[in-house]
């Protein structure tokens, strides 16, 4: 079983940068990848951005590509999205998850946060 709780989301002006963390429980986390999702209102569930267990391996949507990094810390058992340049076309609720095998599917991954709201204003 892995818990995950997301923070760092907040209210950010066009061209700002945020970063957010997701701090996993449990001794499993290392064998874990992790993805970050986002959910705007109104809007399906999608994929932002995953990274393999080791950390060597990372995937991003076209949208955020150049923008927004990954990366994880298994010593701390946490997982970070450094997101630059930020877009009004950004905003949305962010969700951490873990699953065996890095994939940008939803329905895949194991165990989700409760999420983050991101806000970027214009």
């Amino acid at each position: 079983q892995v818990q995950l709780v997301e923070s760092g989301g907040g209210l950010v002006q066009a061209g700002g940068s945020l970063r957010l963390s997701c701090a996993a429980s449990g001794r499993t986390f290392s064998r874990y990848a992790m993805g970050w999702f986002r959910q705007a209102p109104g809007k399906e569930r999608e994929f932002v951005a995953a990274i393999s267990w080791s950390g060597g391996s990372t995937y991003y949507a076209d949208s955020v590509k150049g923008r927004y990094t990954i990366s994880r810390d298994n010593a701390k058992n946490t997982v970070y999205l450094q997101m630059n340049s930020l877009k009004p076309e950004d905003t949305a609720v962010y969700y951490c998850a873990a699953v065996a095998v890095a994939t940008m599917i939803p329905y895949e991954y194991d165990y989700w946060g409760q999420g983050t709201q991101v806000t970027v204003s214009s």
